[in-house]
């Protein structure tokens, strides 16, 4: 019985994906879904800017007012940008 049940439920799931996935797809044809917007470059330069001129994370984040966490991630991909180009350089100078 209880596996009947599980079975209805786990199809209605599914069922409710797919309308989900439908009306997303609809209203991204009618340009009214568009997703959060990036932050801009200028954002990321002036957070890069501030760490290394050794001002704190939480503190940069405070001035700035977004959050601690991107803050971080914003420096750990500028970070993973410059070991790229070290490394895209054959590292022979």
């Amino acid at each position: 019985m209880l596996t009947v049940l599980g079975g209805v439920a786990q199809f209605e799931r599914e069922m409710m994906l797919e309308r989900q996935r439908e009306g997303v797809a609809k209203a991204k044809a009618a340009g009214k879904y568009k997703g959060r917007t990036p932050l801009a470059a200028e954002l990321r330069q002036e957070v890069v800017s501030l760490a290394e001129s050794g001002l704190a994370k939480s503190k940069i984040a405070r001035q700035l007012n977004i959050g601690e966490a991107t803050v971080y991630r914003i420096l750990a991909s500028t970070k993973k940008a410059k070991e790229g180009d070290k490394i895209g350089s054959g590292g022979l100078d």
